[in-house]
């Protein structure tokens, strides 16, 4: 998880980007730190789906394939 003080970070450059143009400097950690971000986030969301089980309404699983095998390979079930 990314630490409150990038996320305010962030925040504190998009605001600025959007009152006034950002220095080189501001434009590297603006990048930077939206990348460390996206990478956060989706190994969050790889995570969360990789670990999904569906069920319809008669309580029958139909978890797609590919997560089944994911989680098979991972020895998650």
């Amino acid at each position: 998880m990314l630490s409150p003080e990038k996320i305010s970070r962030i925040n504190e450059l998009a605001k600025k980007a959007k009152q006034s143009p950002l220095s080189d400097n501001e434009l590297k950690e603006q990048t930077e730190l939206r990348q460390e971000y996206l990478s956060v986030f989706r190994t969050s969301m790889r995570d969360t789906v990789e670990h999904v089980r569906v069920f319809d309404p008669n309580g029958d699983e139909v978890t797609p394939k590919k997560v089944r095998d994911i989680q098979k390979r991972k020895k998650m079930n």
